[in-house]
């Protein structure tokens, strides 16, 4: 999940095929098993589109993590992107579950650390380092008895992907 031109799909086929495809703005969902060294998980790729995003909540069933991706060069948009993952976290479908955060396009200039995207959720610790992947247990408002993980990453080379995936 995330907003649109996040990355989303350029991750999911990253991921699942090894090479960057060329993408559209999806319009409804991609659906792939993504398969890693001790699992496999069926991931859900869906629009992120404002206008799509009332359905994201019909797929939260059966849901065993959330995967949210940040478009880190984008500071623009943080707070939309905080007030979306917010909404989200607050179903019930969603109670419990841990959250991948995704902080993608890390190689343009102006991006986001994923200490700074951590802040602007919501998010502190007491890591202080900036490089960090920051992951730890929290009690902030929405992220309360929750796992969450913040991982830098680039989709169209797949640095960081497999890391956070895998954690």
């Amino acid at each position: 999940m995330g907003l649109d031109a996040a990355g989303k799909t350029t991750i999911l086929y990253k991921m699942k095929l090894g090479e960057v495809v060329t993408t559209i703005p999806t319009i409804g969902m991609n659906v792939e098993t993504v398969e890693a060294q001790n699992f496999q998980a069926v991931v859900w790729d869906v629009g992120g589109p404002d206008k799509i995003r009332p359905l994201w909540r019909h797929y939260y069933q059966n849901t065993k993590g959330l995967i949210f991706v940040i478009d880190s060069h984008d500071q623009d948009r943080m707070d939309e992107a905080t007030r979306e993952l917010e909404k989200m976290l607050r179903e019930e479908e969603l109670n419990s579950i841990p959250i991948l955060i995704f902080t993608n396009k890390q190689d343009l200039p102006s991006a986001m650390t994923p200490y700074k995207v951590a802040c602007e959720l919501g998010l502190r610790s007491s890591i202080g380092k900036e490089e960090d992947t920051l992951y730890i247990p929290t009690t902030k408002n929405y992220f309360e008895g929750r796992y969450w993980c913040v991982q830098p990453c680039i989709a169209i080379t797949g640095e960081g992907l497999w890391e956070g995936f895998e954690w």
